[in-house]
């Protein structure tokens, strides 16, 4: 489908060869959306075009603006604007272009690129279970996985489960000491949820021990590093990497009741995983690479055995990357699994999805790539995303005031429940129906009103304001969608039909023509999107779309409409509009649903 910059390009680099016996490329021409202050629909400039014309820009933009209305129907008129012309397309090219988009196959759906993507998010610890920080991480790595693989790239998604070191061992320090061999089916709870109540319980045990020590005369940083339960949580952790076995049976019984606890809240997110890696078995590798780095002079060895990285040349400090104990710091992990990772998926790039408070790794590890010779360290690339708080402030998970992923899924069910209850229009609906659109409504309202602000943004979170039915929102969407459905519904109990294999020329209103332009915007919105990694271009598209029809519902009577060329018209539009709606917030994984 050629979009209308190409066509005008195409068309006016005719233009410029007649008049002009110039031959121009039509990539080169710049043509862009009208700006709102000026009547057109696209423009073209005209500047560049003068050493050929040697004319005035006014004069230059009339004589091809006269050339395209004599010579190309699809153009109607236009005006120039010093050495901007701006040109208005005929009711014949909003007919063509509306059948192409309402014929197309995928529409939005970009062509394949042959580009092996991996998308890294949520990436977990076992010691706690998932909360709204990890909520908004899964989201925009589930999006713009969803996102990349709309732009035509083959998309692998992956998480590394953090399920080894110090903060593992707390928790199973905490459940030996008072967890009174409870059990996700003893205690009746949730597995990470069990977990993360023995990580609050050993930060209690850990302050009482302080504050103890501190009492007894004690400096009060070095009572911190003194506390028994610390000593023996890191005791618990070098009898792990020792392999004692009855650490090691403790700490796989735990990680199960926490991983499957994340299956659970994944399931509830709609979140799945091509490749699962976990640390306990990847937290070795790198190491090699370090020996590379040292043979390569890239790295230095201290005299007490340390590995680095000297960084200061490039405007860092030094990096550790191996103890003076022999023992392999995060980064060095990191090292070894992207190694792996491009071998293994033959990968052309690599996006890390994580908070912006690990901007500095993620810099030191494509400088410490790029200078160990792989020449895909310049396509890694961290997303960057900024936290989201409550109005009460940030969340601490140690001290157990974390808004817990489980809860606020439940909390924007019944956010949902309640708000379709108040409407009464679900009287004719099965409880089993009903249950699952509170659902649809309720997750579509978490995961909108988190999709939709740019990822780079810190965010505000408020469950009310986002099961809005009015608004930037989710439940707004949606609650569109159902609409078009319904009067699509009525369409076809009243007899009657509607295809875009057979639409008649008929006339746009200013509306429909906008609505058009609106359609045919969504596939370059996907191509912004996935060069920006930004699902909020697709959100806060989808957005338009629903308040454009919502604006055209209001002021066109759809199915009291005689004529029956416009009539079906019509009809094939709101189709296409939903459909386009359905596709865009697909990407986000939002469900749209039929009623509402």
């Amino acid at each position: 489908m050629m979009t209308p910059e190409l066509f005008i390009a195409a068309r006016a680099a005719e233009a410029i060869k007649a008049l002009y016996g110039a031959d121009v490329e039509p990539g080169k021409l710049q043509v862009s959306v009208t700006r709102k202050e000026f009547e057109g629909d696209f423009t073209l400039i005209v500047f560049p075009l003068l050493r050929l014309s040697g004319t005035a820009p006014e004069k230059t933009g009339a004589a091809i603006g006269d050339w395209l209305v004599a010579n190309v129907p699809e153009i109607s008129g236009y005006n120039c604007v010093k050495g901007f012309l701006n040109i208005l397309f005929s009711n014949l090219y909003w007919n063509e272009l509306f059948r192409e988009i309402a014929l197309a196959e995928d529409f939005g759906m970009l062509p394949s690129t042959g580009k092996n993507i991996m998308v890294e998010f949520s990436s977990p610890n076992t010691n706690k279970p998932l909360h709204l920080g990890h909520i908004r991480n899964n989201l925009l790595g589930d999006s713009v996985s969803r996102l990349l693989k709309a732009s035509g790239n083959n998309v692998i998604k992956t998480t590394l489960v953090n399920d080894r070191g110090i903060h593992i061992c707390k928790s199973m320090l905490a459940w030996q000491k008072v967890g009174g061999g409870a059990t996700p089916e003893s205690s009746g709870k949730k597995g990470d949820h069990l977990v993360g109540d023995m990580y609050v319980a050993f930060n209690d045990i850990y302050k009482k021990e302080v504050d103890s020590l501190v009492e007894s005369g004690m400096d009060p940083e070095l009572a911190k590093k003194e506390a028994p339960c610390l000593k023996e949580a890191h005791e618990m952790l070098r009898k792990w990497e020792a392999g004692d076995e009855e650490v090691r049976s403790l700490w796989a019984t735990m990680n199960k009741w926490v991983l499957d606890g994340f299956d659970e809240t994944y399931r509830a997110l709609g979140i799945e995983f091509d490749k699962v890696y976990y640390e306990s078995q990847t937290y070795l590798l790198g190491k090699s690479l370090v020996q590379k780095g040292l043979d390569m002079g890239v790295f230095v060895r201290d005299p007490d055995g340390s590995v680095w990285c000297d960084l200061t040349a490039d405007g860092l400090d030094r990096k550790l990357l191996i103890r003076s104990d022999g023992t392999s710091v995060y980064i060095t992990q990191d090292l070894g699994t992207a190694e792996r990772r491009f071998a293994e998926y033959d990968l052309d790039s690599h996006v890390y999805v994580v908070g912006d408070e690990q901007n500095y790794h993620f810099q030191v590890l494509k400088l410490i790539l790029g200078k160990l010779g792989f020449p895909w360290a310049d396509n890694i690339f961290h997303l960057s995303y900024g936290m989201v708080e409550l109005p009460e402030g940030k969340m601490k998970s140690r001290e157990g005031t974390v808004v817990d992923a489980d809860d606020l899924i439940q909390k924007m069910y019944l956010e949902a429940k309640a708000t379709s209850d108040e409407s009464g229009k679900l009287a004719d609906m099965s409880e089993e129906e009903k249950e699952r659109l509170y659902r649809m409504i309720g997750l579509g309202a978490l995961k909108y009103f988190i999709i939709k602000v740019d990822p780079k943004k810190t965010m505000l979170f408020d469950p009310k304001e986002s099961i809005d039915f009015n608004g930037n929102t989710g439940p707004f969407i949606q609650y569109t969608h159902a609409r078009i459905r319904s009067i699509l519904r009525k369409a076809s109990g009243k007899g009657m039909s509607w295809s875009a294999a057979s639409l008649p020329q008929v006339g746009f209103s200013p509306k429909e023509t906008r609505l058009v332009k609106l359609l045919n915007a969504y596939p370059s919105k996907v191509a912004e999107g996935a060069a920006a990694y930004s699902p909020a271009v697709i959100a806060n598209y989808a957005y338009d779309v629903a308040k454009e029809f919502n604006q055209y519902y209001h002021e066109t009577p759809i199915l009291k409409e005689d004529d029956k060329n416009l009539l079906e018209m019509r009809l094939v539009l709101i189709d296409t509009i939903s459909s386009v709606l359905r596709s865009a917030m697909g990407i986000l994984g939002i469900e749209l649903p039929e009623r509402m």
